[in-house]
């Protein structure tokens, strides 16, 4: 008989979980003291909520079937039968439904009672962990009730007629969605010095969630906040935290009912506290984010190591989602437009001013250690020479030496445009430094006749030997510049166009003694620039020319492309000469480059992202919105821009990064010096980056 084989339909691209996203909830039941058929048709109305949005995990609070606060009535066995059977409705009601329900209650095994979150799904017990870690001081008394996870004897136990592993060396893992892993433990386990959380995430959980009571007191709740975030960030795991809310006693405590999810550090939801109703909050969870982490971060692999024989007695309990991928499920998670600018205005201040300091701290230091006390810096009257300036400027001011020993230099070419020029000399007048223009329009001229190159026959060709010897002129005359006064050149060029290769190599923009731009991205220095200007830290007449050159297009200006006429060479009127049209969007490309650098994700996932961050312009997330333009973009162009990206970053641009002056890393977005973040080779191929890229729909 001839074998046959189920098919699927595709996962579609715009499903959460087709790019290793997990919707993760918890939920918050109104609850009864004592009263679990109530308890559980709330927990059960919760579950279905939870799987209708699509989530693959919802976490409930401790001991909610009862409710936590039925003290000595835990010893009643009424009311522990009437907890097995909300469970056993809950499995019912799970049969159907795909997503993991973890629920706490209090169960007999081995003839004493534990503290226990059950895992179910699909009417299926997959697992019971026992609290490991019982408070007896303060208001609590659970040692009065209950016995430690330590103290049990049995490694799987027999409930409601399966057979489920106990124990809290436990991971749940999901075999068709193999980055979520589970552990679970309870309320005080994640107050103690040493989680059982923290072992579980060695034995490869991602997914912590904790069933807690927590009564509130003041400052309390923040202190959650300080709690679950920072396990989380040790942990490199997605924390959920529940917590107990309206209809425990306020014998003598009161509760808030507040619950939590974090992602490494990072806070993703809240439920609203002190409602007299029953809530559920969720939040997508980026379980390759987290997995990336783990690998990038070689700590982790040490505890590994360091803990190996302990880790050896965890067991693994897998089970299957089955979730349907080929429906669209969209993300539910704010993804930032500018993964480097935060959009919070007084967070993008501090920022500024932080990373502003950083690259002057840097400089000073290097100019310290050589024991030079000048600098030569070209001006081109763009943002990154401008933000170099700024950054020297202040350096000098932080020695005590005169502004007067940074050498300004604009040195307009063929292409120099009348606009540019004057930016560039309002700016040295600003800033109050030597200024100086030179004209490399006789020393290119030479160098064209020497190469025997058409353009000094007369012929207007613009090709790229015409475009480099304009570049390195420039950087000959900066060295020589630099020979001649005692100074060091001072490098301007940014990360997103380190990334791009779009820098002219060796006696061209990628050279120079010391570069203080090149960790920082476009997207950044257009902001660090405006921070500068609306701060006043260069006074009205500085301000002014800092918005215009923040205003003027983006352009290498170095091919004269409109017809003859009133232009600088006389051949050919300068017209614009747009970089982000060769290019793309250096929106659109930061965004790539920070994904690609910092997260490792594929150029599937990261257009899955871009689409969300970029596909409504109604947001309201915009950094400083009055001053940009708002587009949004279309799945296509996206991908259009994505393959610029991918093509020029993993092919031909490498050998440019591997040799680049030293320059300080600003932001934990990533650095591309070979000295630091980024060790690639320079003869690389893009096609598994461009593969992937082919899977985005059309």
């Amino acid at each position: 008989m001839q074998a046959t084989t189920t098919s699927f339909p595709a996962p579609s691209f715009d499903n959460l979980y087709t790019h290793d996203f997990a919707r993760i909830a918890v939920g918050v039941p109104l609850c009864r003291i004592a009263d679990p058929v109530f308890n559980g048709e709330q927990t059960a109305q919760l579950l279905r909520e939870a799987a209708a949005d699509g989530a693959a995990v919802v976490a409930f609070p401790e001991l909610g079937l009862a409710a936590y606060t039925s003290d000595d009535l835990f010893h009643q066995r009424a009311l522990l039968d009437g907890c097995e059977a909300a469970l056993a409705h809950l499995l019912t009601v799970s049969r159907d439904l795909p997503t993991v329900a973890i629920v706490g209650l209090p169960l007999r095994v081995e003839h004493r009672l534990f503290n226990c979150a059950v895992v179910l799904q699909r009417g299926r017990i997959l697992a019971v962990l026992p609290k490991s870690y019982l408070p007896n001081y303060g208001e609590f008394y659970e040692a009065r009730q209950f016995n430690a996870a330590d103290e049990a004897i049995s490694e799987d136990i027999t409930l409601l007629g399966q057979r489920a592993a106990f124990g809290t060396r436990l991971v749940i893992a999901a075999s068709d969605l193999p980055l979520l892993r589970l552990h679970v433990e309870i309320c005080e386990d994640v107050w103690t010095p040493i989680p059982p959380s923290s072992y579980a995430t060695l034995a490869g959980a991602t997914v912590l969630v904790n069933l807690s009571a927590s009564n509130v007191t003041i400052g309390k709740a923040g202190y959650r906040h300080q709690l679950v975030g920072q396990q989380s960030a040790r942990c490199l795991a997605a924390y959920v935290y529940t917590s107990a809310g309206a209809g425990e006693s306020s014998t003598d405590l009161a509760w808030d009912g507040q619950a939590l999810i974090y992602e490494n550090g990072s806070f993703l939801a809240e439920s609203e506290r002190f409602q007299r109703r029953s809530q559920l909050v969720s939040a997508d969870v980026d379980l390759e984010r987290l997995s990336r982490e783990r690998m990038r971060q070689t700590s982790f692999g040490d505890s590994v190591r360091h803990h190996a024989s302990l880790l050896k007695a965890f067991r693994t309990v897998e089970f299957e989602l089955g979730l349907d991928l080929a429906q669209p499920l969209a993300l539910r998670r704010r993804i930032e437009r500018f993964p480097y600018v935060p959009s919070d205005r007084l967070r993008r201040d501090e920022r500024c001013n932080e990373v502003f300091n950083i690259q002057v701290q840097a400089l000073v230091q290097r100019l310290v250690s050589s024991g030079i006390h000048k600098l030569v810096i070209g001006i081109s009257g763009g943002l990154d020479s401008t933000h170099a300036l700024l950054v020297a400027a202040r350096a000098m001011d932080q020695m005590g030496w005169p502004r007067s020993q940074i050498l300004g230099v604009t040195m307009p070419g063929f292409a120099t445009s009348t606009r540019t020029r004057d930016q560039a000399l309002r700016l040295m007048r600003a800033i109050g430094c030597e200024a100086r223009e030179i004209d490399i329009r006789p020393s290119c001229e030479q160098m064209l006749k020497d190469l025997g190159h058409p353009y000094a026959n007369g012929e207007a060709v613009y090709d790229v030997t015409f475009e480099n010897v304009q570049a390195g002129e420039r950087t000959s005359h900066l060295f020589r510049l630099a020979n001649h006064t005692g100074a060091l050149v001072l490098g301007t060029g940014d990360l997103s166009e380190l990334a791009l290769g779009w820098c002219t190599y060796g006696v061209g923009d990628h050279m120079s003694h010391y570069n203080v731009n090149a960790s920082v991205p476009k997207t950044l220095i257009q902001y660090l620039v405006r921070w500068v200007a609306e701060t006043g830290q260069l006074g009205h007449g500085g301000r002014d020319v800092l918005l215009d050159i923040l205003a003027t297009e983006i352009s290498p200006e170095l091919v004269p492309q409109a017809p003859a006429g009133a232009g600088v060479d006389g051949r050919g009127a300068p017209a614009l000469q747009s970089t982000e049209d060769h290019i793309g969007r250096y929106e659109l490309q930061d965004f790539n480059l920070f994904y690609t650098i910092r997260h490792g994700h594929a150029p599937a996932k990261i257009a899955f992202l871009a689409r969300h961050a970029w596909g409504d312009k109604t947001r309201g997330d915009w950094p400083d919105g009055e001053h940009v333009q708002r587009n949004d973009y279309p799945l296509a162009e996206i991908k259009r821009v994505l393959r610029i990206f991918v093509t020029r970053f993993f092919r031909g641009s490498q050998f440019k990064r591997s040799c680049v002056p030293n320059a300080p890393k600003v932001g934990s977005g990533g650095s591309l010096s070979p000295r630091g973040d980024w060790r690639a080779p320079s003869d690389s191929e893009p096609a598994v980056w461009l593969a992937d890229l082919d899977r985005i729909p059309d």
